[in-house]
């Protein structure tokens, strides 16, 4: 479907310098020749709408044989999402969840009172050399929600809305955008969104959400005279007109936001809660490896090892 991106204002030019509130520019961490660069949360912004946690993976290369092993683990209190670019994942989780993810497709996991999860590289593609490229981010769950009973859904990449224009192909990964609504199950008001921009084309924001940022993940952006480059995140001010303009070499960026919940949230490890005494009492059963008798099993399939409580 096509669809007008002409706002008032329709220039970057026009827009103010002070209309990003935050600039966050993540440090990469190699962990054992694999590179991840973490936007949020950062030492001046925990969150932007409901979304709390912020990772681009790779990208990386692997020889025939080798992959990303991360071993079951826990979550409690949110929402994981998985979007690739390139290479696949293979997720089990213990309610008996097991998915390959490719790139374009959607894994959009609800950890609600707990639940424990494994991702790893396809056996099918540790046959030759593969790659690994994509975004992994956490939604933390409205307080009404931290103790549903956790869900899995997965969406293909033909099942997720495209929004197209001359310059333009954006895919609606989760909630709701431009008239359109991405097919996950959601607990409070988000939109998140694969943006490619050929050269110089422009992207309008989305009006409609209270917080709004985007994270560049290829190429390059020009907001207000200003240029920013891949592996930044800005998060704009709330209300104002946002366009922004690809660069010489066009761009690739996830836009993301969504109202703000009714509080902060505490992080701990994988853990999100709205209070410590959720997440010391999730410490508590980790720990205590009750499989199945608390609030964490293990993944069907993937019950030989596991990631224990950190120290």
């Amino acid at each position: 479907m096509s669809w007008n991106p002409a706002l008032t204002p329709g220039c970057p030019d026009e827009i103010g310098p002070d209309a990003i509130e935050t600039l966050i520019i993540p440090r990469a961490r190699d962990i054992g020749g694999f590179e991840v660069r973490r936007a949020l949360p950062a030492p001046k912004r925990q969150m932007v709408g409901p979304f709390i946690f912020f990772d681009q993976a790779g990208p990386a290369e692997f020889l025939t044989g080798q992959g990303i092993d991360v071993r079951p683990h826990p979550h409690i209190g949110l929402g994981t999402v998985t979007y690739l670019y390139r290479g696949d994942f293979h997720h089990r989780d213990s309610i008996g969840s097991d998915q390959i993810i490719r790139p374009g497709a959607l894994n959009w996991m609800v950890a609600g009172k707990g639940v424990t999860h494994s991702e790893r590289t396809s056996a099918q593609a540790r046959q030759g050399p593969n790659s690994l490229f994509g975004i992994q981010t956490w939604i933390a769950l409205p307080e009404n929600h931290e103790d549903m009973e956790p869900i899995f859904e997965h969406h293909g990449k033909d099942d997720l809305p495209d929004i197209t224009d001359q310059g333009i192909n954006a895919r609606l990964i989760l909630g709701h955008a431009y008239g359109q609504q991405a097919p996950a199950t959601m607990f409070s008001e988000t939109f998140y969104l694969d943006v490619t921009l050929a050269a110089r084309a422009r992207f309008p924001l989305p009006t409609e959400h209270e917080d709004r940022g985007i994270y560049i993940t290829e190429g390059s952006i020009h907001i207000a005279g200003q240029e920013f480059q891949a592996g930044q995140m800005m998060v704009f001010r709330p209300g104002d007109a946002i366009t922004v303009q690809a660069g010489d070499r066009g761009a690739r960026l996830m836009a993301l936001g969504g109202a703000t919940l009714n509080g902060p949230r505490y992080i701990w490890w994988n853990f999100v809660a709205s209070s410590k005494e959720r997440i010391d009492e999730a410490k508590r059963q980790w720990q205590a490896e009750r499989w199945g008798r608390g609030l964490f099993d293990l993944p069907t399939g993937d019950r030989d090892e596991h990631i224990p409580l950190p120290q």
